[in-house]
């Protein structure tokens, strides 16, 4: 006998593509580029936090090695991705968004697999790596192809729905990978990768067309490349180091000193440079500016509150790793029914009042784990409310960052815009790994360790919110009606 609800269900993606096509009729509509874009983001997303859930399971995969050992499996991924997004969203816009994002795809799952055969610490940070390059190809050519193929008075809607795509696979990859670790092995987090990525190629090859032709070929930026990814890769490795018997203080300071000039050297490479990584003139605009500011201190927050999230569930309250994945499940099923109403109302009335108010409940989340869960389990009373907050916060401030970031950009700086904001997003989830492993990788936890974590949760949080107020992308017609 056939269950009413699993009709719906299996009914329901072709069910909701017609009633968004319906409400944006056209010849041909946008929605079909936009799954096909989303499921490859979605991948994306979902790696790079998937591996939260997996960190206990790669200590006991690799004994040999440290928690500040494995913690560049996370970081390898994430500086890699943060330096290519930059080249690639020029890549994309001057050599062809169809081509890069199927390039991308099908190197992303490649790296995958290698990952998952991979037999120590050392060959699982090389291919997290080579992952990182194909996640950084086709991120900001997804991105493009989803803009060009909406109208324009409808791309805030488009871009909030695309963000809260990702945002909910950040959200949903620890919760997966709790469940599919514990049952099949750390290394079906990188397996569980190839279905989806098959389904994005085929149907991208038959459904993808150009967004406009190719144009003059930009040279890669191999000299910026490599000051940023050693800059932050140096940074990383003295805040992670800093507590380990193995590097001295003046080693770490060395370290720390090699980052900071190599970020410097960056900064004024991009300005003599022919053909920089970063182009300094989107910085002009006091929005982007800012917005790229904010998107940094939040990715350092929410990195942190997700790896958080495990080390107090698996060493404070003893949950099993799939109990801990459940345990995460309500906070991120806010994500994408909050960014959605998010993206129409900030079509209406701009993005800054999303962004403030989001920033605000997510600073109320870390007020809540700072002060309520205590060391015995109560999941209903102690954890379940700040999770909601969270994940409130989370949908209303992922998306608007995404979306105020390419709100005001020519067509033509998309894919480039668009990657500058989200490698500076990994840049502070690199950060926030880096910290967390600092403050929490000690074998033995208690529960005031966590104290310093949420602090940082809420700070960053109010910073954000301070950063996000000269943020002005209300339409005009709004405003003059105002």
């Amino acid at each position: 006998m056939t269950d009413p609800d699993s009709q719906t269900i299996r009914s329901s993606p072709a069910t909701m593509e017609q009633a968004l096509s319906s409400l944006y009729p056209s010849s041909a509509s946008p929605w079909p580029v936009f799954w096909v874009a989303s499921i490859a983001v979605f991948l994306v997303s979902m790696d790079g936090t998937m591996l939260f859930a997996a960190f206990s399971a790669l200590r006991a995969g690799f004994p040999q090695a440290t928690a500040a050992d494995l913690s560049w499996v996370l970081n390898a991924y994430t500086v890699v991705y943060a330096a290519m997004l930059i080249p690639s969203g020029g890549l994309a816009d001057k050599h062809g968004r169809k081509r890069v994002f199927l390039v991308g795809v099908a190197l992303f799952l490649a790296a995958s697999v290698a990952c998952g055969l991979a037999v120590s610490v050392e060959w699982l940070v090389a291919a997290r790596a080579l992952q990182a390059m194909g996640a950084a190809l086709l991120t900001p050519a997804s991105l493009s192809l989803v803009l060009a193929a909406f109208p324009t008075n409808k791309r805030a809607v488009a871009v909030s729905l695309w963000s809260a795509v990702g945002g909910l696979a950040a959200a949903v990859g620890p919760s997966l990978g709790a469940f599919v670790i514990a049952s099949l092995g750390w290394q079906w987090a990188f397996y569980l990768n190839v279905p989806l990525g098959i389904l994005a190629i085929w149907r991208g090859t038959t459904l993808l067309t150009e967004a406009k032709q190719p144009t003059r070929r930009r040279p890669l930026d191999l000299v910026g490349m490599g000051l940023l990814i050693i800059g932050i890769g140096a940074l990383a490795l003295s805040i992670v180091q800093a507590e380990s018997p193995d590097w001295s203080l003046d080693e770490l300071l060395g370290i720390a000193g090699l980052g900071v000039a190599s970020i410097l050297g960056f900064v004024a490479w991009t300005r003599i440079a022919t053909a920089p990584l970063v182009d300094l003139s989107l910085f002009r605009n006091a929005t982007y500016r800012y917005v790229n500011l904010a998107t940094l201190s939040f990715g350092i927050a929410f990195s942190m509150m997700f790896f958080a999230f495990f080390f107090y569930m698996k060493s404070i309250w003893h949950y099993s790793l799939p109990l801990a994945g459940l345990a995460i499940t309500p906070g991120p099923l806010l994500v994408t029914p909050v960014a959605a109403l998010s993206g129409r109302l900030a079509s209406r009335h701009g993005h800054r009042p999303l962004l403030v108010v989001g920033c605000l409940v997510y600073a109320a989340s870390g007020l809540w784990f700072l002060l309520v869960p205590g060391t015995e389990p109560a999941y209903l009373t102690q954890w379940l409310p700040g999770a909601l907050l969270s994940g409130m916060g989370v949908g209303m401030v992922l998306p608007s960052l995404s979306g105020a970031a390419v709100s005001h950009l020519p067509a033509d700086h998309y894919a480039v815009g668009s990657a500058i904001n989200q490698a500076i997003r990994q840049i502070g989830s690199v950060m926030g790994v880096a910290l967390t492993v600092l403050l929490l990788g000690s074998a033995v936890l208690r529960r005031g360790d966590f104290d310093a974590v949420y602090l940082c949760h809420m700070c960053l949080a109010l910073l954000t919110a301070a950063l996000c107020l000269p943020v002005k992308t209300r339409p005009a017609v709004f405003a003059k009606k105002s």
